[in-house]
Order: structure tokens, then C-alpha cells, then sequence
């Protein structure tokens, strides 16, 4: 992509820069803002460094790029007022969620950044990409990400998240030479350390990192620097009839003393006069040369940008306005579950026989869409509730078609707290008679959810473009969007197979992870792979060790110091799926508990008493333990998932007078009352792990029942079955409220188990409960 880089000066952005041509990207102009007074050398902004702006004019020269330049007109005023009144309304009692995210605020600074960058695409309409330095400030990552969505750009971000250390030890070995031109930490003398470089600055800045927890990089404010010299200075180049100059020399300048607190002082370096001199050196491998992607296009020209906001010009990239000519929903015959958890539950919606009614993926996904807006409002809430979304499509191929009507209705707009995480996974639905979209959303009935967004391509994690977020936090439970083998800097699939993209997709949720101070190895609570059917039989049995092989080590390495108590062992579930996202083979979607490590309940303590109620004349066999997974946290969480094998389904139906016919044991078509029978027994084991664990039915936030179309039943008889089923033993047991609503979500599937080798569950339920 064609890329204007913003340009403070300091050696992040440059090394920003230097990380864009690495990853194949094209400089083609930079971006800079500086004070209105050109004899103020530093304002009170958390967005800019300003410090040593009168140097920064001379990168026109050094790098033969057009530079625009524009003086700063607002301030952070009108962003402190947002963060008060967000403040205040905690105060009183309207939410407890406090972010830091950005919406046009006219006379706020971050609007002179949207005028500079409006004005570069004016005169360079082939820029694609915004480069920033940002390592580790939300406050500036959204901010810039927010620009970059309103003029239609990309925010790179490419030290996202590293580790200091090591990026500053990359820098200087890059090439980087930068100076200090401000200091405001512990350990950091003006008169002694500003205007000497990093290189030198290394050692002591590590010293302090030990000695007092300071960023080695500067992130806290501890200081600041100016770039003098880099390899993205070119050197002489005659052919490009460029300037001989590319270095800068620093003649002169002065200290000026902003504190003189005892402990860290803060003082600042005023440049007075500056050369710039010809790199007489080759330009190293790392720099700038013939076939570089440092554009030589319009060299060393200056343009300094004026003008206010204009409205009308600023929606490029804006999510269009849902269309006013919406389909005619009473064509539709729509389905609905709904568990009955109060503080956090799922809503499903799906369309019986679709076909019949409707042409295409965008008339049924907009339909379904709408019942979900009208159910969130009729439980009193709205897309700003919504945890996570599993949209869930007929046709990989219409990927395209789905996102765009689902952005329609999804806006970051409509959800201020943050936008839902999302999976987006291929099902058979029409080979079970659903129309071409299928949703289930989980909504929690108040706004104190913990949302992590990073637009930036940068090389941390995927980046999520778009209204969908990497992952939602709330009460202590981490629900992640679905992760693909995508390498994060360059957002393309890692080549090698399904095994390169596991260890890849595993990489990047401990990635994810680590944001909310939680890893796979210790917290994660349920997993689950789905694999697309198009990774061949041999390759599953590898993926199947591999997975076991990376989380063992993952266990082994993060565990080390960490109590036994502390470490979770989580309930696996593969499922085979016709399609993924980018024709990915595999996809990882796992849930993790971030809380405090508390102690177990004893057994003592648990209530459980058996009774005969509900339970259809089971009785308790070895083989109803084998068949399932099950864990509790604390006693705040149960997960479950009960998987039934046609070996495990042909001893259930035996139970019944009638001998199991050969048909269940070829998989061909099971008969109704088998059918039944086998809910019978998923509703009897899972309300045994439910009540010997103290919890109950109205604990449950998510209850799933994949099937393998396989068995050739329709989703509307499966869906009446397990309905009339769990209502005869709400009935029977006396201690469930049934809802119009069936509580089981149905998701067919073409396979799923335990063990991606097998895959030979008929039936699988996933269960999670929770008292958070």
C-alpha cells in the first residue's frame, strides 16, 4: 500500500517507517503537526510530540518526500470533558465502563491530525495507509485509528505492543541515531543526558527499567528524542537529481528547565542551529536504495496545511445508513432460543425453509439481523449489550455479501462501549432446511464489559477492521473472537498447511490473551477448533498431536512458578465445518477465566442430592462419565460438553423395549422416538453435572447442540424434539420455568468430537453456566 507516515521526529516513528518497507509497503509523503507558535517548543498534548519540530522540517530534504505540515488549532480540552462526564455518570451510578475512545470532536487537536491527512489524500489520492509509532498508548492508537476510519485508511501500527527492549535495541542497531531532547523521570538529569544518543543512553535507561519500572522506550513521557540520522536518509543519488544533503548535524542549542523537582527534573533541549551534511556511506541493506519502496516522487517539498473541518467531505469510509426499503420480515418463518440466564444470555435466530421464500444470503442475513435488534429490545437492551456474535453463513464464497450487510446494522456508532467479537464459520444450513444465515449474539443487561479493538495492521495480533472486536471481557470471563493462522503484519494466511496455521492461530490468541493478563496455558477455560473439511483426514490426526504437543509446552513453560490451583484444564471440542474465513483450514475460538484464583467448594459443601426426578429411569453407568468433559472454576463456572457417539447412542436407545435398529449404526436415518430418547439422556447427564456442582438451569448463559447432517434429520424436528423433551422435565422436576422460547441453540455441523481423529459424535452439547 501507498503510506504517509506521521512524523514526530522520534525515533519510533522512523523505525515505524523503516517496519512499513520491510512489510513491503510504499512511503509516498509525511505527515507532521507542530505548535502555532514556532518559538513554543512543547504544548500540553498526550497526542503529539512537539519538541524539536523546528528540525523536522529538514525531512523533506533527507528523505526526498513531500512533507505537509500544519500548525495545531484545538487542544485536549474537548477530550477531558468526554472523560469527565464519562467519570461523573460512573459516579452516579449509569455504568462503571470508562474507555478511551475517540467520536469528532469539533476544537479537539485529534481533528487537526483528520484536516493533514484529508489534505494528503487530496493531493496524493493513491495514499492507502496511515504509519504510526505507537507502541503502547490506547489513547493514540484510537485516536489515530479513528482519523483512519473516517477518511477510508489503513492504520499501520507496527510496534504495537512489542517489547521495549527489544525495540530499542532493534532501533540502534537499525541504524537509528536519535538524541534526547526532553527528560521528566526519576534518574534523568537535563543538564546531563539531553542531546545524547540512544546508543549511548542504552545501558542507564535499562539500569532505571530494574531500579524504578521506567519505559525504556520513553512510553511513560520519561523522555523524549529528535532522529538525526537514519538508513531511510538517503544518501547522494544523482540519477533522481536529489539533494546531496541527508544527515543533520546539530550546531546549537540550549537546555531549558521546565522543573527543578530534586527527584525528576524535567528539562527540555531548544535546537538554536542545524546543517544538513551528504552521507558520503553506502547506504545499508536495511536503507534506502534504487528498488527501495521510499517513494522519490515529489522531493523535499513542504506544504503547510490550513483549514478547518468540513463535514461534508469527511465520511469516506463511514458504514452506510441501513437502507430504507428493508425486506418484508412476515414472509419469513423465524425461529428463536433463548436461554434464561438474567444478568447474561444468548439469543439465537434462524429461518425455517428459507428457500422458499427468500433468493439470496443478503435478504436472509438482513431479516434475521432485524428479529435480533427487535429481541435485544424487547429484553431492554440493544447492539451496545452484545458480547459476542457467532454469525454463522451458508456460502463462504458470499463472505463479502455478509460483512457488508452486517456492518449496516453493526456500527461502532451504535455500540459506544465497544463492538461485539465475533466468528464467522460455513454450516450446511440449507441441507437441514435453514435459510442462508444464522446468528446467535450473547448479551449481557448492563454496559460494564471491557472491549479490546486495534484496527492497526501491526505485527501483534490480526487486526479486526471493522465492527468487530478481538475480544470482550465481562465478569471475569474473556470471550474471544475466532482466531485464524493469519500472520498479524502482513494479515495474510501462513503458508505450511493446517499445522502452520494452528501454531499460528494459537500464537495469536496468546497474543489476545496476554492484553487481559491471562494465558491459553493457565486460564482458558473451553476450546474450540473448528477445522474445514477441506484439510484431509491424514492432516487431522497431526493437527490433533500438534494442538496436544503446543499446549502442553505452552503449560509447561507459562506455568512454571504458578500454583497447581492456578493452572485450568479446559474442555476441547474439535468441529468439522464446510468453510472458514479466508479459506483458512483450521480457526480457534477459546473463552478463558480472568478472575481471582479462589478455592474450590469442598465437597461438604456441595447440596447435591439425587433424586429420581427427571431422570426418565437412567441410572448412573462408567460409560456416562467417559462421554463427558466438564469443568468448574471456583464454583462460579460450569462448562460441559457431552458428546454422544452412535456407539453411546445405540446403548441409550437399547433402553427402550424396542432393540436398536442397524440404520443408527450406519448412520443412516434415525427414527424419532431414538431421537428422543437421546435428548432424554443429554438433558439427564447435564443436569446432573448442573446440580451436583450447585448450580442450575438459570445459571446456564450458553446451551449448543451440534449435529452431523449426516444423520439426516431436519433442524425443525431436532429443534421440537429437545424442546418437548427439557419441557417434559421441567415439568417433571418442578424446579425449572419454562419460557416460550427454547433455551438450546441448534448448530448443525459435519462433525465434531472430542478428538479431531474420530470425529464421531452424532450429537454433541456444549453447556456453560455461570454465577458471575
Amino acid at each position: 500500500m501507498k503510506v504517509v507516515a506521521l512524523v514526530s521526529g522520534g525515533k519510533d516513528s522512523c523505525y515505524a517507517m523503516m517496519k512499513c518497507i520491510q512489510y513491503g509497503h510504499e512511503i509516498v509523503a509525511l505527515a507532521n503537526l507542530i505548535p502555532a507558535d514556532d518559538a513554543t517548543d512543547e504544548l500540553d498534548s498526550y497526542m503529539y510530540q512537539t519538541v524539536g519540530h523546528q528540525i523536522v522540517v529538514s525531512y523533506a530534504k533527507c528523505m526526498g518526500l513531500p512533507l505537509f505540515r500544519r500548525r495545531i488549532q484545538g487542544s485536549t480540552r474537548q477530550a477531558f470533558l468526554q472523560d469527565f462526564f464519562c467519570a461523573a455518570n460512573c459516579l452516579i451510578g449509569f455504568h462503571r465502563h470508562h474507555d478511551l475512545s475517540y467520536s469528532m470532536t469539533p476544537g479537539d487537536e485529534v481533528e487537526d491530525m483528520f484536516i493533514l491527512l484529508n489534505e494528503v489524500k487530496r493531493h496524493i489520492p493513491s495514499v492507502m495507509a496511515v504509519s504510526s509509532g505507537a507502541i503502547a498508548s490506547d489513547y493514540q492508537r484510537l485516536r489515530v485509528e479513528s482519523i483512519c476510519s473516517r477518511l477510508g485508511l489503513v492504520s499501520l501500527a507496527y510496534l504495537w505492543k512489542q517489547d521495549q527492549s527489544f525495540l530499542l535495541q532493534e532501533m540502534i542497531r537499525n541504524g537509528i541515531i536519535a538524541i534526547l531532547v526532553k527528560v521528566a523521570a526519576i534518574g534523568l538529569n537535563p543538564s546531563k543526558h539531553l542531546g545524547k544518543e540512544i546508543v549511548y543512553m542504552e545501558s542507564h535507561l535499562h539500569k532505571l527499567k530494574e531500579l524504578y519500572g521506567i519505559n525504556v522506550c520513553g512510553e511513560g513521557g520519561e523522555y523524549e528524542t529528535l532522529t538525526l540520522d537514519c538508513s531511510l536518509f538517503k544518501a547522494t543519488r544523482l540519477i533522481f537529481q536529489l539533494s546531496q544533503n541527508a544527515r543533520i548535524v546539530l550546531d546549537e542549542f540550549q537546555i531549558v528547565l521546565h522543573s527543578s523537582d530534586s527527584i525528576a527534573p524535567v528539562g527540555i533541549l531548544h535546537p538554536l542551529a542545524f546543517h544538513l551534511e551528504n552521507k558520503a556511506e553506502a547506504i545499508s541493506s536495511n536503507g534506502v536504495d534504487e528498488g527501495s519502496n521510499v517513494c522519490q516522487g515529489n522531493m523535499d517539498t513542504v506544504f503547510e496545511v490550513q483549514g478547518n473541518v468540513q463535514q461534508e467531505g469527511e465520511a469516506a469510509s463511514q458504514f452506510v445508513a441501513v437502507s430504507s426499503k428493508r425486506p418484508d420480515v412476515t414472509k419469513q418463518e423465524f425461529k428463536v432460543s433463548k436461554t434464561m440466564k438474567d444478568n447474561v444470555f444468548s439469543i439465537s435466530c434462524w429461518l425455517q425453509d428459507s428457500c422458499k421464500n427468500s433468493s439470496d444470503l443478503q435478504e436472509d442475513l438482513e431479516v434475521v439481523l432485524m428479529k435480533i435488534e427487535a429481541l435485544l429490545v424487547e429484553n431492554g437492551s440493544s447492539w451496545e449489550n452484545v458480547l459476542y456474535i457467532h454469525l454463522y453463513i451458508a456460502d463462504m464464497d458470499e463472505f463479502a455479501v455478509a460483512n457488508e450487510t452486517y456492518v449496516r446494522y453493526i456500527t461502532q456508532e451504535k455500540c459506544r462501549y465497544g463492538v461485539p467479537s465475533r466468528s464467522t464459520i460455513e454450516l450446511p444450513l440449507l441441507l437441514v432446511g435453514l435459510g442462508r444465515a444464522y446468528i446467535e449474539v450473547l448479551v449481557a443487561n448492563d454496559l460494564t464489559k471491557k472491549v479490546l479493538h486495534v484496527q492497526s495492521i501491526s505485527c501483534w495480533a490480526p487486526s479486526c477492521i471493522g465492527p468487530y472486536s478481538q475480544a470482550t471481557l465481562y465478569n471475569d470471563i474473556l470471550h474471544m473472537a475466532g482466531q485464524l493462522g493469519l500472520d498479524p503484519a502482513t494479515m495474510v494466511l501462513c503458508e505450511g498447511g493446517p499445522v502452520a496455521e494452528l501454531e499460528q492461530a494459537l500464537e495469536n490468541s496468546e497474543a489476545v490473551a496476554r492484553s487481559f493478563n491471562c494465558s491459553i496455558s493457565t486460564s482458558a477455560i473451553v476450546f474450540v477448533i473448528y477445522c474445514s473439511e477441506a484439510m484431509e483426514e491424514s492432516e487431522r490426526i497431526v493437527v490433533q498431536k500438534k494442538t496436544e504437543t503446543l499446549l502442553k509446552q505452552m503449560k509447561s513453560h507459562h506455568a512454571e512458578g504458578a500454583k497447581k490451583s492456578e493452572v485450568l484444564d479446559p474442555n476441547f471440542l474439535y468441529v468439522l465445518v464446510p468453510d472458514l474465513p479466508k479459506r483458512a483450514l483450521v480457526e480457534i475460538k477459546p473463552m478463558f477465566y480472568t478472575g481471582e484464583y479462589l478455592s474450590a467448594p469442598s465437597d461438604h459443601d456441595k447440596q447435591y442430592q439425587s433424586t429420581g426426578q427427571g431422570s426418565w429411569g437412567f441410572e448412573y453407568e462408567t460409560l456416562h462419565d467417559i462421554c463427558l468433559q466438564k469443568s468448574v472454576v471456583y464454583g462460579k463456572i460450569c462448562t460441559a460438553i457431552l458428546s454422544v457417539s452412535e456407539e453411546l447412542a445405540a446403548k441409550i436407545c437399547s433402553l427402550t423395549n424396542d432393540a436398536c435398529p442397524d440404520n443408527l449404526e450406519s448412520k443412516g436415518l434415525i427414527e424419532e422416538e431414538q431421537v428422543i430418547m437421546i435428548a432424554r439422556f443429554c438433558i439427564y447427564r447435564l443436569n446432573k453435572v448442573l446440580l451436583e456442582n450447585n448450580f442450575s438451569w438459570d445459571d446456564v448463559m450458553n446451551f449448543r447442540l451440534y449435529f452431523t447432517s449426516s444423520v439426516n434429520i431436519r433442524h425443525g424436528t431436532l429443534s421440537r424434539i429437545f424442546s418437548d423433551v427439557f419441557n417434559e422435565f421441567a415439568q417433571m422436576s418442578q424446579r425449572i420455568k419454562v419460557d416460550a422460547e427454547p433455551i438450546l441453540n441448534i448448530v448443525p455441523v459435519l462433525g465434531a468430537g472430542k478428538y479431531l481423529s474420530t470425529l464421531d459424535d452424532i450429537f454433541t452439547c456444549e453447556l456453560i453456566a455461570t454465577k458471575c
